[in-house]
């Protein structure tokens, strides 16, 4: 494999792993604002303020577009822009819900489909610097 693939390769696995954490994080911001502000009435300024969401499904899209849809065109599995394309459309229908269960719902399922996306891709993207797929 020639270097500058060799390169791709790496900053596509390096952005996969930050969709994880990024997926992780967004979950992480869901419950813990269902628990701040719903059972102890804290932090709904922030917490709940639609910016932060917006900019998350930004860099939600931009992350998953870069990655999963750089990994299907490079080693032909669709699996990983299902499971990235659904969990996009579920967080989106999240923002545009507003806050309440509904939101925290869709925002969870969601960002588990992007999560498992981008480790379904960063296999499949190690399978390709040994194999060809």
């Amino acid at each position: 494999m020639d270097p500058m693939n060799q390169a791709l390769l790496a900053l596509r696995s390096r952005l996969d792993r930050f969709g994880v954490i990024l997926s992780g994080l967004c979950m992480i911001h869901c419950l813990a604002g269902l628990f701040l502000v719903g059972v102890l009435g804290l932090g709904g300024g922030v917490l709940l303020n639609p910016e932060i969401h917006h900019i998350g499904l930004i860099l939600a899209i931009v992350i998953g577009a870069a990655t999963i849809g750089m990994g299907a065109l490079r080693h032909g599995h669709r699996l990983p822009l299902v499971l990235g394309l659904s969990g996009l459309a579920l967080m989106t229908a999240a923002v545009l819900v507003g806050h309440g269960s509904a939101e925290s719902v869709l925002t969870i399922a969601g960002v588990l489909l992007v999560a498992c996306a981008h480790i379904v891709n960063m296999r499949r993207g190690s399978c390709s610097t040994t194999c060809d797929c």
